[in-house]
């Protein structure tokens, strides 16, 4: 086995820094090192395969992003990322592993589907993979599913209350299988929007002959957040299962999160960085004199990107300062413009929602460092170290330490990265919702399991490195 020492560099956990020397054999870190420690030898640097200069660097666990969605049906079409060229773009970002949505339409058997995932998945990553199992007509054959796949290392299932003959279940359907994840364990997932109100919203909208994308956003208003968010919280206590909250955009559903927190209940909230950075009216009601208002059809996601009159910007940073909010992910889901989005060219509401950020999503966070909004220590906590917690892969993933599998992430401070087409951009869609974004910092390098994945030459792994990830239990309850 190959056998590397990342030396000279400051190692940054989620609870500290300090100067150290990582040695790694294999697909692990075997020792984390004082530097010129001779604890293993007096010339270790002549003994190891390969030695990394990280001096002046930070040397971070791989990022895990919990929340993508390749090659998803959605709308008559399907994600543009596959699971190859998705998790090839998440190693160029130093993303190290993802966490995908496994999807049940109804009436679909879900081990089948579970199945299905996996032989999409297989032989195609370029970094380790785990799954989520969403749900969406919870019968008994859902509930014993749910423990079958638990023995499989999927632990973590997610229902909906909007999508209305696609993904949504009522409040009986969710009540059962919220009591199934009490007994079993579970982390219970929630994309949290008042659907039925957000059907007759829309309606009114294209009546009154609103089509443009702007409408997506204004048809899906915080309240309608905040509700579903109190009234999963509601559920979540009932039962006794713990709650994780999905892309949470509204400052309204965070207060909800929070106050459930305040009382001790097991409930948890991601944000994405379109809810940090990106607003209604400049991006969902943008013109361009190629798509005209259809420009803003790059931003459609659910829950929709918010305004920056009411504050919402704001206080994502915040909550995510004072741990109101665990974690950020992506929800990773890309269409292109041509022939996806173009589905919604007469209304909003066929446009594709999803966005791409699986590569931009460690860069974007560490400019929140530079900026003064989180500090460097929670920029590694709130993108790997709490995922892996979270999600119960913490002690492989997620962290710098003896025994964890060697996904590292070489980052520079004083680097630079222009995100944008032609750029830093290698996902598989036509435009990037980040065009035009600076980062004060950049990825010199990354390994996933040992293997240097990413170097100054450019992407170097390979199709299939990646391995599935048989999740434990969430590590992250009260």
């Amino acid at each position: 086995m190959t056998t590397t020492l990342i030396t000279g560099g400051t190692v940054v956990s989620a609870t500290g820094r300090g100067l150290a020397d990582v040695l790694v054999d294999g697909e692990r870190i075997v020792a984390v090192l004082t530097p010129g420690s001779e604890l293993l030898g007096s010339d270790l640097t002549g003994s190891v395969d390969r030695v990394i200069d990280a001096t002046g660097k930070y040397v971070i666990p791989g990022g895990v992003d919990a929340h993508t969605h390749m090659e998803m049906p959605f709308g008559g079409t399907h994600a543009s990322d596959t699971f190859e060229t998705g998790t090839r773009a998440a190693a160029w970002g130093g993303t190290t592993t993802i966490v995908d949505f496994v999807v049940q339409y109804p009436g679909q058997n879900i081990l089948d589907q579970y199945h299905q995932w996996q032989e999409k998945a297989a032989g195609e990553c370029a970094v380790d993979y785990g799954f989520h199992q969403i749900l969406s007509d919870v019968q008994d054959s859902s509930l014993t599913a749910m423990d079958e796949l638990m023995a499989e290392g999927v632990t973590s299932f997610k229902l909906f209350t909007a999508y209305k003959g696609v993904f949504l279940s009522d409040d009986g359907q969710i009540l059962r299988a919220f009591q199934k994840g009490a007994q079993n364990g579970a982390m219970m997932m929630m994309h949290a929007e008042n659907g039925s109100i957000i059907d007759v919203l829309q309606q009114q909208a294209l009546d009154a002959g609103h089509t443009s994308p702007q409408w997506h956003g204004l048809t899906r208003p915080w309240q309608t957040e905040e509700e579903a968010t109190h009234r999963a919280i509601m559920i979540s206590h009932l039962t006794g299962a713990p709650l994780y909250v999905v892309h949470v955009s509204a400052k309204q559903a965070v207060e909800q999160i929070a106050t459930a927190r305040d009382k001790g209940m097991n409930v948890f909230g991601e944000t994405c960085p379109q809810y940090l950075y990106l607003s209604l009216e400049e991006h969902l009601a943008a013109k361009s004199e190629q798509w005209g208002d259809f420009e803003g059809a790059k931003y459609v996601c659910s829950t929709p990107i918010r305004s920056h009159h009411d504050g919402h910007h704001d206080a994502m940073w915040q909550s995510l300062r004072t741990n109101d909010i665990q974690m950020v992910s992506t929800d990773h889901c890309p269409f292109c413009m041509k022939e996806q989005k173009e589905l919604g060219r007469d209304s909003f509401t066929a446009i594709p929602n999803g966005m791409g950020s699986v590569e931009n999503r460690m860069d974007l966070m560490y400019q929140g460092v530079v900026d003064g909004r989180i500090t460097l220590e929670r920029w590694v906590e709130i993108t790997s170290t709490t995922p892996a917690r979270m999600f119960g892969m913490y002690g492989r993933k997620g962290v710098i330490q003896p025994g964890a599998d060697a996904d590292i992430v070489v980052y520079d401070p004083n680097g630079h990265t222009s995100i944008g087409m032609g750029k830093a951009h290698h996902m598989n869609i036509d435009y990037s919702a980040w065009e035009g974004f600076e980062i004060d910092g950049h990825v010199d390098l990354v390994m996933s399991r040992g293997s240097v994945v990413v170097d100054d030459t450019g992407y170097i792994g390979r199709k299939g490195h990646g391995s599935y990830i048989k999740r434990g239990l969430t590590q992250y309850l009260s």
